[in-house]
C-alpha cells in the first residue's frame, strides 16, 4: 500500500504476465535489454525521493495519504493546471493511467442504469490509486471489415466480445492494438471501441484486469532498437516505449472487474471520455514538441548564419503561430471547464477537440517547415563515432563549420533531434502518433459537430441577415 519505490516498481512486474518481442517469450521484463529504456522511462515517476519532484508528482487524497497526482480528480481549474504540469514531467505510463478519469467521467450515467458499475470503478480506482499502479488504456478493435458492424465480420472475435456469461463474472475473446506500455503497467483497463447496437451487445464490454491474466497475450514492438546511442538518437534513446497487440484468449473477469457487459446503449460514453483525456495529454506533449520545434528552428536557422534572413524568419513565425495556437488551445479548455453532476471538472470538450484537431491537421506542415529550414543534413549528417575518430574526425569539424560561435558538436546535436524528432525512429512514431492517437481527424470533427453551440450561430446568422426570430 502506498507510493511505490522505483525497485518496488520493477519486482512488481515479475508477475508471470505472457510477454512477446521478435517471436521470443520474454520471462522477466526488468531484466531483458529491450525494456531497459522504457523502464527507466516509466520509474522516473516513481522517483519520489527527489522533493522538487514530489510536489508535482504527489497530492494528498481525500482520505489523507499520498498518492500519485495521476489519480488526483479535479474538482477546479487549479486541479486541472497541475495535472497539466505533471503531464509535463511524467512518462507516457502515467498519462495512460489517466484512464481512470474517463471512467470516473461516466461513472454517474453507469450508476444510474447499473450501480454494480459504477461501484466497481472506484473500487478499481482506488485500488490502482492506493497501490500506485499504473494502467493501459485497451480501446482498439482489430475491426476486420471496417464496412461491417462487430457481429458481421467473417470471424466473430475480431471485436473482443463476451463469449460465456456466469454467476461469477465473464469470458471474453478478442484483440486490442496500438497499446501504449501495456507491458510494463499493472491494470488493463479495456473499452468498447465504438457504439454498440443491440445485436452487438456481447461487444458493448468494459473491464480491467492484471496484465499477469491467464489469457491474456501481449506481443509488443518498438519503433527503435534498444542499443541507441543518446548523441545520434536523442529521443529515441531516451523515450521509447513498447506498443502491445494484446490478444484475450477466453481471459475470465469476475464481476467486481466488470464495468459494463451488454448495455450497448452506454459504449459509446466510454470511447468520448476516454478520447477526451487522451486528447488533453496528447495536446500537453504538443505543447513541449512545438515548442521544441521553434527552439530547432531558431537554433539551425542562427547556426547557419541565417538569423535575419526574411525567409527563415517568415517560415519561424509560421512555427511559433503553430505553437502559440496550441498552447492558447490547451489554456482556454482549462479555464473553461466542464463540471459532471458528481463534481468533477474536465477541460472543455470543444476546446480540446478544436486544439487537437489544429495540432494533428497542420503537424506534418511544421515538420515540412522544419525540414526546409534545417536542409538536406537532418538524414545525412555522419554520426558521432565519426566525429570522435583520429581519421576522419578532423574533417568534420572543418567542414561543418560555420561561425567562430557555433560550436560543432552542438551544431551535431542540434541536427540530430531534427532528425530523431521528425525523420528518424521517434519521428516515425510521432508522425504517426501525432495524426491517430486519441482518434483521427474524422473523430475531432465529429465531436467539434457534437459539442459546438449550433442554436446561437444559427441565431446569429439569422440576426444578421435581417431576420427576426419569432
Amino acid at each position: 500500500m502506498g507510493l511505490k519505490s522505483k525497485q518496488q516498481y520493477f519486482e512488481s512486474l515479475k508477475d508471470g504476465r505472457e510477454v512477446f518481442w521478435g517471436g521470443e517469450r520474454i520471462e522477466d521484463v526488468t531484466t531483458h535489454p529491450k525494456f531497459k529504456i522504457p523502464l527507466d522511462v516509466a520509474a522516473a515517476d516513481y522517483n519520489y525521493d527527489d522533493a522538487d519532484a514530489r510536489d508535482v508528482l504527489t497530492y494528498t487524497t481525500e482520505e489523507g495519504t499520498q498518492a500519485n497526482r495521476i489519480f488526483q480528480i479535479p474538482r477546479s481549474s487549479d486541479d486541472l493546471m497541475a495535472r497539466v504540469e505533471l503531464y509535463k514531467h511524467a512518462s507516457i505510463i502515467s498519462g495512460t493511467s489517466g484512464v481512470f478519469m474517463a471512467l470516473l467521467g461516466i461513472e454517474d450515467q453507469l450508476r444510474a442504469v447499473k450501480p454494480m458499475y459504477a461501484d466497481n470503478i472506484q473500487r478499481i480506482y482506488k485500488h490502482a490509486r492506493d497501490n500506485d499502479l499504473r494502467a493501459a488504456e485497451l480501446i482498439t478493435d482489430a475491426k476486420g471489415d471496417r464496412s461491417r458492424k462487430a457481429h458481421q465480420q467473417d470471424d466473430p472475435d475480431l471485436y473482443l466480445r463476451i463469449v460465456e456469461r456466469n454467476d461469477k463474472g465473464i469470458v471474453v475473446r478478442g484483440a486490442k492494438l496500438h497499446i501504449t506500455g501495456a507491458a510494463i503497467v499493472h491494470e488493463l483497463v479495456v473499452m468498447p471501441t465504438k457504439t454498440m447496437n443491440a445485436d452487438e451487445a456481447d461487444y458493448a464490454v468494459s473491464f480491467s484486469v492484471p496484465a499477469n491474466t491467464p489469457g491474456v497475450k501481449m506481443i509488443n514492438r518498438n519503433f527503435a532498437p534498444a542499443e541507441l546511442n543518446e548523441f545520434d538518437y536523442p529521443a529515441s534513446a531516451r523515450f521509447s516505449m513498447p506498443e502491445s497487440f494484446i490478444v484475450f484468449d477466453d481471459v475470465f473477469v469476475p464481476w467486481d472487474r466488470v464495468f459494463l457487459a451488454g448495455e450497448y446503449e452506454l459504449s459509446m460514453a466510454f470511447a468520448l471520455s476516454l478520447g477526451l483525456w487522451e486528447r488533453t495529454a496528447g495536446l500537453i506533449e504538443a505543447m513541449e514538441i512545438s515548442q521544441v520545434m521553434v527552439g530547432l528552428a531558431q537554433l539551425v536557422t542562427e547556426q547557419q548564419g541565417k538569423g535575419r534572413n526574411p525567409a527563415a524568419l517568415s517560415t519561424i513565425a509560421e512555427l511559433i503561430c503553430y505553437a502559440e495556437t496550441i498552447r492558447m488551445g490547451m489554456e482556454h479548455a482549462c479555464t473553461n471547464l466542464e463540471t459532471t453532476p458528481s463534481g468533477m471538472v474536465h477541460p472543455n470538450v470543444l476546446a480540446v477537440n478544436v486544439a487537437k484537431y489544429y495540432y494533428a491537421n497542420n503537424y506534418h506542415l511544421m515538420v515540412k517547415n522544419l525540414h526546409d529550414l534545417a536542409g538536406g543534413l537532418v538524414m545525412t549528417l555522419p554520426e558521432e563515432a565519426d566525429l570522435r575518430s583520429n581519421e576522419v574526425g578532423g574533417y568534420l569539424r572543418k567542414y561543418l563549420h560555420t561561425k567562430d560561435d557555433v560550436d560543432i558538436e552542438v551544431r551535431m546535436r542540434v541536427y540530430n533531434l531534427i532528425r530523431d524528432l521528425s525523420a528518424d525512429a521517434y519521428g516515425g512514431w510521432q508522425q504517426v502518433v501525432s495524426l491517430q492517437a486519441g482518434g483521427g481527424l474524422f473523430a475531432q470533427r465529429v465531436m467539434m459537430n457534437r459539442s459546438y453551440d449550433m442554436d446561437a450561430a444559427r441565431e446569429k446568422a439569422l440576426a444578421h441577415a435581417g431576420v427576426v426570430s419569432a
